[in-house]
């Protein structure tokens, strides 16, 4: 066999795995969702957001573990970016999402404080230990908050039955999460074998091809969410990884191991893209009690995700 097909054919059997795990993931949550009486937002926010951050997660820490701060940074701030100009703006494109829950502004709210802290902590060129323990604090006390929240909101409400035991849409979960770390894995080994033929650097690759890669179960996850009418599920995702890339991925990696900025330019480039993507996110959602991010917009943010590519690339 031609060994410059071998990642082509890494990067197929990925993302099919993901996508069967995507939906896997999705049917359990929700199941999970209607059996302890949280909202899918919530879930979308925690559940679904922690599995499919997972790729991030391992990559992150091996990257920052080798030395390979590019590496470790740059999946993060570029799966962030990815996440709302690509990934999201794809699903609405195929399918637009409603926003109905007001409470969705206090989530945006914690995601776009934290990015702004990734910012600030950034700035002098590392980030360590202290930085990172910080970061993990503010999701740990986000997610108890969110649950506590949300089941005193549903308790008020009638909400549709599970329809599958709490074990078996536990033991779905647990299977997506080990079929999206290996789809994952196989899809960013592809990705980049394909990027180093082309003669990409490093840290192109960490923002892009690498991002996109751990973003891919987010994409796939949030797809299936919308055809299914799970919308609050399908922006919960989004918004929810966006927040444990940066509070979880980040801070336990900087926990373990600093990273260093080996270029504070290229940082304050990106941060600057991710915060104006971010804040793109907010201005489409609004209003949030009763609005609709639609197809047009998907695309407007799709068309900023590719001018970010364009001068990444050129």
């Amino acid at each position: 066999m031609n060994p410059t097909i071998i990642p082509y054919l890494y990067l197929a059997a990925g993302l099919a795995v993901l996508v069967l795990c995507g939906n896997w993931l999705v049917t359990g949550s929700v199941q999970v969702a209607r059996h302890f009486k949280i909202s899918t937002l919530v879930v979308g926010l925690t559940i679904v957001a922690f599995v499919t951050s997972a790729p991030e997660m391992f990559i992150s820490v091996g990257a920052a573990l080798d030395n390979a701060h590019d590496i470790a940074l740059g999946n993060v701030i570029g799966s962030n970016i990815a996440n709302i100009a690509c990934i999201l703006a794809l699903v609405v494109l195929i399918s637009p999402i409603p926003i109905r829950n007001r409470a969705i502004g206090f989530d945006f709210f914690i995601m776009f404080f934290v990015t702004v802290l990734l910012f600030v902590f950034g700035y002098n060129g590392v980030i360590g230990f202290w930085e990172g323990l910080c970061f993990v604090s503010i999701l740990v006390v986000y997610t108890v908050w969110s649950v506590v929240k949300s089941r005193k909101d549903v308790a008020a409400k009638e909400i549709t039955p599970a329809t599958m035991k709490p074990l078996i849409a536990t033991a779905m979960i647990l299977a997506a999460i080990i079929g999206l770390y290996f789809g994952a894995r196989w899809f960013v080994e592809g990705a980049r074998e394909i990027a180093l033929q082309w003669g990409v650097s490093e840290r192109v690759i960490a923002v892009s091809i690498v991002a996109f890669g751990t973003g891919a179960p987010e994409f796939v996850s949030s797809l299936i969410a919308a055809f299914r009418k799970e919308t609050e599920l399908s922006i919960g995702n989004i918004i929810g990884s966006n927040l444990m890339n940066i509070a979880g991925v980040l801070g336990v990696t900087t926990v373990v191991s600093p990273v260093n900025i080996n270029s504070r330019l290229l940082f304050l480039t990106d941060m600057a893209w991710l915060l104006g993507i971010t804040i793109a996110l907010l201005l489409v959602m609004l209003p949030l009690s009763k609005g609709k991010i639609t197809r047009w917009e998907g695309g407007l943010l799709l068309l900023l995700f590719s001018v970010y590519m364009f001068i990444l690339y050129r």
